[in-house]
């Protein structure tokens, strides 16, 4: 980080496109299996400056599963409407981002960070990274494919294939000159996964290098996080991922302290519970009470990480089979966490 004194000044609005995005930007990441619809339109709530969904693949001979037709549901999602797609063939990645535009994409990110195994056995995701040319035809195919139409294109990458091989910096260079419109970069290699510490010397370097906008991504867990890592990177804006995941309000609280400096409370008893059985009525709606509850036992233990019972309460949840059993469950765990608060 950079010596005292030596603070880089926060960054001001940043563009996607026809998309602006006021100042601090903090968004949230797309992960798979969490971030669908009902998540999205929580965190955005709850300050997220955009929100992109789980990623898609660029094979839609897959687009006939449940769990497709799901992540490519946007009915009342508020704009823009930020599809991610993966895949190593540029035609396939251009035939799915047209698909996705006309379902209601309203900007394409692709996805060349994901360190899955599944994904990278494809040559897709993070494996990208080791073909820089293969990157190349994809981002100019994606972008000439997609600039006839005002679709603006951005790009989600890691620092490199593994330490010995970071090329985020190519990659970004490769990214603006085909035309793509901003880069977030997850401070770690594809070999790192989500271990040991994230570094953000990468992510300064490619911000000194690149006009177009840059994100910084990877262990922003806290408000002080935020503003720190902005200081150093320069970067225009934020991306949160595992820190969101059953702290929805990480994004105002992050937002609040990279403009004023401040610590923004933690929100009352009262209002996580409304949070919840919101978040829960959300989940049931969109897949159907049997798959709705099923997805609301792993959200609601993210919920309750660190609350006093909460894993004891977890336990009993997950066994719960409908959507009335939860929300009554949900009443009855936060009434006696309220009693106790007002109690204090």
């Amino acid at each position: 980080m950079d010596a005292p004194g030596t603070a880089r000044a926060m960054p001001g609005p940043m563009r996607i496109g026809r998309y602006e995005f006021p100042a601090p930007v903090v968004a949230l990441a797309p992960m798979a299996g969490v971030t669908d619809r009902p998540f999205r339109a929580l965190c955005r709530r709850m300050g997220a400056s955009f929100a992109a969904t789980e990623m898609v693949s660029a094979d839609q001979r897959l687009w006939t599963t449940p769990k497709s037709r799901h992540r490519m549901d946007h009915a009342g999602e508020g704009d823009p409407v930020i599809v991610q797609i993966a895949g190593a063939d540029e035609d396939m990645l251009v035939a799915a981002a047209r698909a996705n535009v006309a379902c209601g994409a309203q900007v394409i990110d692709i996805n060349m960070g994901c360190p899955a195994k599944k994904v990278c056995n494809r040559a897709a995701g993070s494996a990208l990274l080791q073909d820089e040319a293969l990157v190349a035809r994809i981002l100019e195919a994606v972008v000439d494919a997609m600039t006839p139409l005002g679709i603006p294109v951005t790009l989600k990458t890691r620092t490199g294939w593994d330490l010995d091989h970071r090329n985020a910096l190519r990659i970004a260079r490769i990214a603006a000159d085909a035309g793509v419109a901003a880069i977030a970069v997850h401070g770690r290699t594809r070999a790192c996964g989500y271990g040991g510490h994230a570094e953000y010397e990468t992510v300064r370097a490619v911000k000194a290098d690149v006009a177009i906008p840059v994100i910084a991504n990877g262990d922003i867990r806290t408000p002080e996080d935020a503003r720190s890592v902005l200081e150093f990177t320069g970067a225009d804006g934020l991306m949160i991922g595992r820190a969101a995941q059953g702290r929805p309000w990480i994004f105002r609280q992050m937002r609040h302290f990279i403009a004023a400096a401040a610590v923004l409370t933690e929100p009352g008893v009262a209002e996580v519970r409304d949070m919840i059985l919101d978040h829960l009525d959300a989940l049931h709606r969109f897949y159907g009470e049997a798959r709705g509850v099923r997805t609301a036992r792993k959200h609601l233990g993210w919920y309750l990480a660190g609350r006093p019972e909460g894993e004891t309460f977890r336990r009993m949840f997950v066994r719960l089979e409908t959507a009335a059993d939860q929300r009554r469950a949900v009443n009855g765990f936060f009434e006696e966490a309220l009693e106790k608060e007002l109690a204090a």
